[in-house]
């Protein structure tokens, strides 16, 4: 081979090995868990974030059907059936799986300690057993939460200011009372219920049917509004909470985006939350250990109004208030 061939072969030759390394990059199959209480033609209002965070990893350059492959699992509102879908889950071995929720989260945590977990919007984190710090979580286990004391106390003043001589405030948890988590977020929002001099009481319900009894339960009490706090199992009854608000004339905030519907949402912006959640998926997808990840608290939150709602509920938004929304629905 003389030197004028052997410089074209080289050049060729260079020109072709970063050719093949992206040929190769291109093909590579990521694989994403996804874990749900409801059901894949579920909204998001229902915890069905899995479109929205297929949405974000696109912009990432995750394509389903392209170069990612997704395992999702959904209870189809049958939270028994939660455990032995994790074990198919795990199973399958994707490289991450994600949550909802921080209760969804327990449940894969029982069967792998090693797969990454991402949390995509639960409400507390920081308390688990597995967490070591908010800085550093450590094990496989991080994400975005929403949980702010701060926050619970501004959805018991706005309820204050649409509804004169507040003292009495209901707060709905669609699970049973137990656990760190309830207790953080019961411990934050007492605290900013005696600052208000309002007295609060928590409800639960395990079926959809006993809801009714829940508001009889109110309505006998006097309870004057009421706190709904988001999780899988309560989101899956919004409408009937909300319906329920209407018959019984109950101003209601809710600390989860859900339907428009609604009196009051004040809440973290969900896609900001879902698109931070994105990231940490690609972060680990590109080799990075959940347990370095630092837990995420949203920044931004948003007040929906809806007048419709209100006049129908007989109450009056003061105007400073409606100034002060990001949203309101005529």
């Amino acid at each position: 081979m003389n030197r004028r061939m052997f410089l074209r072969v080289t050049a060729a030759g260079v020109l072709m090995v970063p050719f093949a390394v992206h040929a190769q990059q291109a093909t590579r199959i990521y694989t994403l868990g996804f874990l749900g209480q409801g059901s894949s033609s579920d909204a998001p209002v229902t915890g069905n974030y899995l479109p929205i965070l297929l949405k974000k990893l696109r912009e990432l350059g995750y394509v389903e059907g392209v170069n990612l492959t997704v395992h999702s699992r959904f209870a189809e509102g049958h939270p028994e059936d939660l455990a032995p879908l994790a074990i198919e889950l795990v199973k399958a071995n994707p490289q991450v799986i994600t949550v909802p929720s921080v209760g969804i989260a327990d449940v894969v945590l029982r069967y792998t300690r090693s797969i990454p977990i991402v949390a995509l919007a639960a409400g507390s984190l920081e308390h688990r057993d597995e967490i070591k710090s908010l800085a550093r979580p450590g094990g496989n286990l991080t994400g975005m939460q929403l949980h702010s004391p701060d926050i619970i106390g501004k959805r018991l003043q706005l309820l204050q200011e649409v509804v004169p001589g507040l003292r009495r405030v209901a707060v709905l948890r669609g699970v049973p009372f137990e656990g760190a988590g309830f207790n953080l977020y019961r411990d934050a929002t007492d605290a900013a219920a005696a600052k208000l001099r309002i007295r609060t009481r928590y409800f639960q319900f395990d079926q959809e049917q006993d809801l009714l009894n829940v508001f009889k339960q109110m309505a006998s009490e006097h309870d004057q509004a009421l706190i709904v706090w988001g999780n899988p199992h309560l989101n899956a009854h919004r409408k009937e909470i909300f319906d329920l608000t209407m018959r019984y004339h109950v101003p209601a905030i809710y600390d989860v985006p859900g339907y428009r519907e609604e009196l009051f949402v004040y809440a973290a912006k969900i896609d900001d939350v879902l698109s931070e959640a994105a990231l940490y998926v690609d972060k680990i997808l590109k080799g990075a250990k959940p347990g370095d990840l630092p837990i995420g608290q949203p920044t931004k939150f948003e007040l929906v109004i809806n007048l419709k709602t209100a006049k129908a509920l007989g109450v009056t938004i003061p105007q400073p208030l409606l100034l002060r929304a990001d949203e309101v629905i005529q």
